[in-house]
């Protein structure tokens, strides 16, 4: 439609100048840019139309045919560059992530088996300690009763001395009584009768010492 009118426009000033060419050749030669104004004026009533050309019903069939091709352009170049591209990136994201994921739970069992590993030394010392502890309190209190037992013993064997020393000491002591008896009686006797023979007074005293 276009191209139509801008050729109406151009073959009427053309018929124009036909129909005068003989007035007008003089003023043709006289200024060259007769026609330069001409087409000017051609185009200018071109634009002059009105309408805005994507608006223009009469550009609607080459507009869908750009319109189909641009989005045939697009959807190749999306589905055979982009798309492959964004997928590759995606899977490596997931790689990477999986990957991690992998690494973390590696990470975490390990931790796991620390902690058990801890925790079983831990029990095992304290048991230790313990056994040692026990071990130690018996040995312990087995020596304080050995200690305890040798003590008495020797206790038991200091008093038996010391009373065996004491029955001893007693008979001698006894024995020395009567000695000590005899001669204090002999020497009373003496003096308050006169002399007497030892062996009457020994008499006396142990007669007196049995009563």
């Amino acid at each position: 439609m276009v191209t139509q009118a801008y050729a109406q426009e151009a073959a009427a000033p053309a018929e124009e100048h036909v129909e005068g060419a003989e007035g007008t050749v003089d003023a043709v030669h006289a200024d060259p840019t007769a026609d330069t104004h001409a087409t000017t004026e051609a185009h200018g009533g071109e634009h002059e139309s009105g309408v805005f050309p994507p608006f223009d019903p009469a550009t609607f069939p080459s507009q869908l045919l750009w319109l189909t091709i641009t989005f045939a352009a697009l959807y190749l170049l999306m589905s055979r560059v982009a798309l492959p591209r964004i997928g590759g990136i995606l899977a490596n994201r997931k790689g990477i992530i999986d990957a991690d994921l992998a690494a973390a739970d590696a990470s975490r069992q390990q931790t796991d088996a620390a902690i058990a590993a801890y925790e079983s030394a831990l029990a095992a010392a304290k048991s230790k300690a313990q056994g040692i502890a026990n071990e130690t309190r018996d040995a312990i209190q087995a020596d304080l009763a050995a200690k305890r037992s040798a003590a008495e013993a020797e206790n038991v064997a200091k008093v038996t001395a010391a009373e065996a020393s004491i029955s001893a000491t007693k008979a001698e002591a006894l024995t020395h009584v009567d000695e000590i008896a005899t001669e204090t009686a002999q020497t009373v006797v003496t003096q308050l009768v006169g002399d007497v023979s030892a062996d009457s007074v020994r008499a006396a005293v142990a007669k007196a010492s049995k009563e």
